[in-house]
């Protein structure tokens, strides 16, 4: 489990982290070879319930900045533990961010190793806050990192909150892309969406590829990166 105690946090805060008994795995993100790792994806495992779960208890309590703050401090625990060497993705709430003194000790503790190393990726729900969006966005890109946009497709990110944020990369839903090489409709929608993103500059995710057919599709779209469990598993 990620340990907290030793954080020169808030005591509050502190508190609140310490009652979380929560773990991470992670899920590479693939160039289009479907070998290279471009990105981990951190993902939260706790102990006692589903990630689901355990986020619908917080919000019922309006505590999701525990969560916020447990996942950028435990996410980044966990993948310096393991040794990556390549990108770090890490979920964020659109509705919130760290606070200044927060984000101060989170650089004081992980240093210059996180420049350029993280992207932060803005999740679908539950509402989008532009203030924390500005200042996260801020905050992100002073250390050249990289922002993304979660689940293009359901929730709230769709194409006019994607001109507010202006993301460095959007990642597909996974509804959009099941059976993509059967329906086409999903083909046409997918490859005007890439046409879209690449004019932006914006990279392209796809998610949830489960199928070998899925992935050989997308690769000809000129989608620009890829996850799944075709190609691996969160572990």
């Amino acid at each position: 489990m990620i340990n907290f105690d030793h954080l020169p946090l808030d005591p509050d805060i502190l508190k609140a982290l310490r009652e979380l008994s929560i773990n991470y795995v992670f899920q590479p993100i693939f160039l289009p070879d479907g070998k290279t790792v471009y990105a981990w994806e951190a993902l939260m495992r706790p102990a006692d319930m589903t990630v689901t779960d355990l986020i619908a208890e917080y919000a019922k309590q309006d505590k999701l900045h525990v969560l916020e703050v447990a996942t950028f401090f435990g996410a980044m625990q966990a993948y310096f533990l393991r040794g990556y060497k390549q990108r770090v993705a890490i979920n964020s709430f659109p509705s919130d961010c760290m606070k200044q003194e927060e984000a101060d000790v989170f650089l004081d503790y992980f240093g210059e190793k996180i420049r350029g190393l993280m992207i932060i990726e803005n999740l679908e729900y539950p509402y989008f806050s532009s203030e924390h969006w500005t200042e996260k966005s801020r905050s992100v890109r002073s250390m050249d990192n990289l922002l993304a946009a979660d689940d293009f497709g359901s929730g709230i990110n769709d194409l006019e909150l994607i001109e507010r944020m202006s993301p460095h990369i959007v990642k597909l839903d996974r509804e959009m892309i099941s059976g993509i090489d059967h329906i086409s409709e999903k083909q046409e929608n997918v490859k005007n969406l890439v046409s879209l993103f690449h004019s932006k500059g914006i990279m392209v995710v796809a998610e949830g590829i489960e199928e070998k057919e899925e992935f050989e599709y997308l690769r000809g779209l000129g989608v620009d990166l890829y996850q799944g469990y075709y190609l691996a598993r969160p572990a």
